[in-house]
């Protein structure tokens, strides 16, 4: 918790030349400011008043293009005044309640170029950044494509027919499985033959001998085969037939013609992406739009679906032009139906050939797919943003290929799973992890900011710097009853995915304030560079999976250890080099590699050779590494050409011997080689902690961002840091209200800073390491305490104070080991508030669907209840304002002041003294210095609450809302004013 008073940020501010301009009252940001400053102060400015660039951004859901511009622009106005930088527009009504007409306003259509016009021009005027989605909803698709066409994606659909001895004639077994709507036409692609092997049972999946497997692909004459089995064993005859998967974006229709997905593994698939764009929606005025506005285009996770295989048509020639070898005789292991396995050959064969293919697939992916669609955007103005995972696919390769690698809070099942991304943006040297962010199944309308912060203040710990919130929705649209359309609620009959922010939430009137607090965070984090202590080296590159690291995750995390993931395609760009025993050393900067066997593939102990012989490369120039197993008869993954295994066996033994790598036998062994090897985190808590950081570095500052990742633990302990900075001022940052202030109380000598970090469950803070005159202040690195037995030491209006909750004399030791003792007068005894006054707007349906009718209601209250616990005001949602009087005497001014203690409060509050609205406070900590604030005599405290929809929908719609529990509103308190005294440092 950073408990500062007004004084405090007045004076902080005016050190960086900003005190002109209160941070809190500027939601919009500034234009000139940006994360890296030319001159001293220019971060605590943009700290302050974050430019557009870095805040936060919605996901922007539209019915087609049945929008009005005069909304179009409102709702960017709504966006950008509530302190939010960017939107992505996307054509997305799942819950739509009336048919949409695609053939007038659908995706690409002329209505809806010009909403987009409409959305940019008004977004360059607001300084806002447009993102558009590749095409109509998730994968890309186009209207220009069927299943008959070269650029759609398409699939392997086997036929089978069994032959107990004998022979066959007959005609070539046809698809098992159904083709899709609109899929007309399909090729032959191979027939063969395999024996069952000996003892295997006639059901899926069909155990071949593999030696037995004969092309009889060219024994088909006009469509019709005649086998002859050469012994008496049970016969199949395996047929595949190419042909589109008939697959369709999400929720159709979006166009007329329907639109299908392409082929994401060839050029034509993205060609004609590229050819529709360029042809169909680019016209000038749009291109020029776009170069002075435009973001990124988005494409969403490569969800390829398919009852059969998913295939390219060149595939087989692609296979053995990279791996070295033909999958033809290999191909029935890696067919599926309804997504299992239809044939195998033996466990090792069936999983080598499977990861072959997955890994052919993934160079396609970024060769056909990724690479031109970034080359093709760069030229227009835009960059490349997408998700790129879903499939056993290179995902941390993928990231360091595009712009802005994304996430999901949805998706993910944990901060692994976005640590994995981190790695392949770092790698590629790229700036920006995004998430797509604070999505909730079932919680339409009563999804709370607090979750909100507490979701992307963790992701943010794990490399994420960049939250598209999802999302926002459009206001209107057919069929659409109050609050308006939101395009995943209602949804299958049930309460959906939230969440459509925005005006028609009580909450947003708070809206500011959150964006306020993602806005400096992901300024801090887009700062520098990264700085990570551990690469967790995979054999695969999958991404969204939920593994995590070996001991790091569980046991090292908690200690202060950081870690992202590789995979080996990173270890082949040039950022992958040795320096000062660290592994790219412009950053991230890891002091160690960790290995161990495929985690995906019950840890066999598996490696490509190239990454044997890079790994050896770096043990040579000094990089630690730490190797989990045995690690003596390693294997290729895939198949392995003649010698290879044991030219691989030969390089593990020279990297084993190496003095720079030390191996155990198991994950058990993990620390003790960790010890072994001499490291030890660049950040190291006084004891486990719950904890997560994040860090940046740069020339003249180290950036660390804390959360506390527990929802009931308090952190309060000391932290060392280790930092090349020096000499060197502490600096603790509020992300609520944009303040910094110095850390007066540590303890620092070259090369190391420890101070405590006190933090409330799910709250954050950003501690800076910087350089004397960083804030443009020319203070010197001498001035600071190294130990105090008061409360605090804060420096408020150039003065350095000792302030503590009661009074008596504080002992405190400066930086030269002097010690000085402080008096501080008595302090009064704290007063819980009562006597309150209640006013409580209740919002419910207004005369059309996106208008909302506010009524009052007022109550008199003896101690602060929620509203949802008074009579009549159960089924309310809306604003509560909490208003209270005080009266203080001569003892609380002066030296004196007090911080105001909230207590339980639901969901997000403002407080008000004496007619002056305070700072954004930290909605999580519930605590705020009103020292500056108040006055002797009367003194009149509001504390404005506000709350989701739920309640009011409950009763406004039960069929869809009704089975979900009444939320509690407001505030609970107990609210007291909690005293402190404090006195000049002497």
């Amino acid at each position: 918790m950073n408990e500062v008073s007004r004084r405090t940020i007045l004076a902080a501010t005016a050190g960086a030349g900003v005190a002109a301009a209160l941070p809190w009252s500027l939601p919009g940001g500034g234009k000139a400011a940006t994360a890296q400053g030319s001159h001293a102060g220019a971060f605590a400015e943009a700290f302050a008043v974050p430019p557009r660039s870095v805040q936060g951004r919605f996901r922007w859901w539209w019915p087609h293009g049945l929008v009005d511009p005069t909304e179009i622009a409102r709702e960017i106005d709504q966006i950008a005044d509530a302190g939010f930088g960017g939107v992505e527009i996307a054509d997305v009504h799942h819950s739509v309640e009336e048919p949409l007409d695609p053939a007038g306003h659908g995706w690409g259509t002329r209505p809806w170029v010009a909403a987009v016009e409409a959305a940019l021009g008004r977004a360059a005027e607001r300084d806002v950044t447009v993102d558009i989605t590749i095409g109509p909803s998730w994968p890309a698709a186009l209207p220009t494509v069927t299943p008959q066409s070269t650029a759609a994606v398409s699939e392997l659909a086997h036929g089978l027919v069994k032959v107990d001895g004998g022979g066959y004639d007959g005609e070539v077994p046809g698809p098992a499985v159904a083709p899709a709507s609109g899929v007309t036409e399909r090729r032959l692609h191979t027939v063969q033959a395999a024996r069952l092997a000996d003892g295997a049972a006639v059901e899926k999946p069909y155990h071949l001998d593999g030696a037995s497997v004969t092309d009889l692909t060219a024994s088909v004459r006009d469509g019709r085969l005649r086998f002859t089995a050469p012994d008496d064993g049970t016969w199949l005859i395996i047929a595949t037939w190419l042909r589109g998967s008939g697959q369709r974006p999400e929720a159709g229709p979006h166009t007329e013609p329907a639109s299908y997905v392409v082929d994401h593994f060839s050029a034509a698939g993205t060609q004609a992406v590229i050819d529709f764009w360029e042809t169909e929606i680019l016209n000038p005025r749009l291109r020029e739009l776009i170069r002075r506005t435009g973001g990124s285009m988005f494409e969403d996770s490569i969800e390829l679906e398919t009852e059969a295989t998913l295939w390219t048509p060149a595939m087989l020639d692609e296979f053995r032009r990279r791996k070295g070898y033909d999958l033809l005789p290999y191909l029935p292991v890696v067919l599926r139906m309804h997504e299992d396995g239809v044939f195998s050959y033996d466990g090792v064969t069936d999983r080598r050939v499977s990861d072959d293919l997955n890994d052919v697939r993934s160079e396609l992916y970024i060769e056909h797919h990724l690479r031109p669609l970034r080359e093709w955007l760069h030229g227009i103005g835009l960059e490349l943003r997408i998700q790129p995972y879903g499939l056993e696919t290179d995902a941390l390769a993928s990231a360091a290929i595009m712009d802005t690698p994304e996430g999901e809070s949805l998706g993910f099942n944990n901060l692994d799973d976005f640590r994995s991304l981190a790695g392949g943006r770092d790698m590629g040297g790229n700036k920006l992890l995004s998430s797509e962010a604070a999505a909730v199944y079932g919680g339409s309308y009563n999804t709370t900011w607090d979750h909100v912060v507490r979701t992307v203040s963790r992701e943010y710990a794990a490399g994420v710097n960049q939250a598209v919130l999802h999302g926002f929705s459009y206001a209107d649209a057919p069929g659409a009853r109050w609050p308006g359309f939101a395009a995943f609620t209602p949804y299958d009959g049930g309460v959906g995915y939230s969440e459509s922010w925005g005006p028609r939430h009580p909450i947003w009137r708070h809206a500011p304030d959150i964006a306020g607090f993602m806005a400096r965070s992901q300024f801090v984090l887009q700062s520098g560079t990264s700085r990570v202590d551990v690469a967790f080296l995979r054999q695969k590159g999958y991404a969204g999976t939920g593994f995590g690291a070996a001991w790091f995750t569980p046991e090292g995390i908690p200690l202060g250890w950081t870690h992202q993931f590789l995979s080996p395609r990173l270890l082949e760009l040039p950022s992958a080099r040795v320096a000062g025993g660290r592994l790219a050393p412009d950053g991230p900067g890891y002091k160690m590699l960790v290995f161990e066997g495929d985690a995906f593939n019950g840890r066999v102990e598996t490696m490509p050779l190239a990454t044997a012989r890079r790994l050896l490369e770096f043990a040579r120039e000094g990089l630690p590494i730490l190797a989990v197993g045995g690690w003596d008869a390693p294997t290729v993954p895939g198949a392995p050409e003649p010698g290879e295994n044991e030219k691989l066996t030969e390089v593990m033994a020279r990297l084993l011997a190496q003095p720079s790598v030390h191996r155990v036998d198991s994950r058990a062994g993990i620390p003790d080689g960790v010890a072994t090897l001499g490291l030890r985190p660049d950040v190291r808590y006084a004891e486990s902690s719950p904890l997560l950081h994040a860090r940046r570095h740069d020339d003249d500052a180290e950036y660390y961002y804390f959360v506390n990742g527990s929802d009931d633990e308090v952190v309060n302990h000391d932290v060392t840091f280790d930092t090349t900075v020096w000499p060197v001022i502490p600096y603790r940052l509020d992300l609520w209200n944009g303040s910094v202030e110095r850390a007066l109380v540590h303890e620092s000598e070259r090369g190391t800073v420890r101070l405590r970090v006190r933090l409330e469950p799910g709250a954050a803070t950003v501690i800076v390491l910087a350089r004397p005159n960083w804030l443009g202040d020319g203070v010197a690195a001498g001035r600071r305490v190294r130990s105090t037995d008061a409360d605090s030491v804060k420096e408020i209006d150039d003065r350095v104070v000792v302030r503590a909750a009661s009074g008596g004399t504080y002992r405190s030791t400066l930086a030269n080991g002097r010690t000085v003792s402080t008096r501080i007068a008595s302090v009064p005894d704290e007063i819980p508030l009562t006597d309150w006054t209640l006013t409580v707007e209740d919002w419910r349906p207004g005369a059309s669907p996106a208008e909302t009718d506010i009524r009052r209601h007022e109550r008199a209250l003896d101690s602060p209840v929620p509203w949802t616990e008074l009579p009549g005001l159960a089924d309310v949602s809306g604003v509560g304002r909490y208003s209270a009087t005080v009266h203080l005497g001569p003892a609380w001014t002066g030296g004196h002041g007090a911080y105001l203690r909230l207590g339980e409060v639901s969901d997000t509050f403002r407080v008000s003294v004496n007619g002056n609205e305070l700072p954004p406070a930290d909605q999580q900590a519930g605590v705020v210095d009103v020292g500056g604030f108040l006055r002797e005599g009367r003194n009149t405290i509001e504390i404005e609450t506000a709350s989701t929809l739920l309640n009011r929908m409950r009763v406004f719609r039960p069929d869809v809302y009704g089975t979900v529990d009444r939320s509690r509103y407001g505030l609970a308190g107990p609210v007291r004013l909690v005293p402190y005294g404090q006195a000049r440092l002497k």
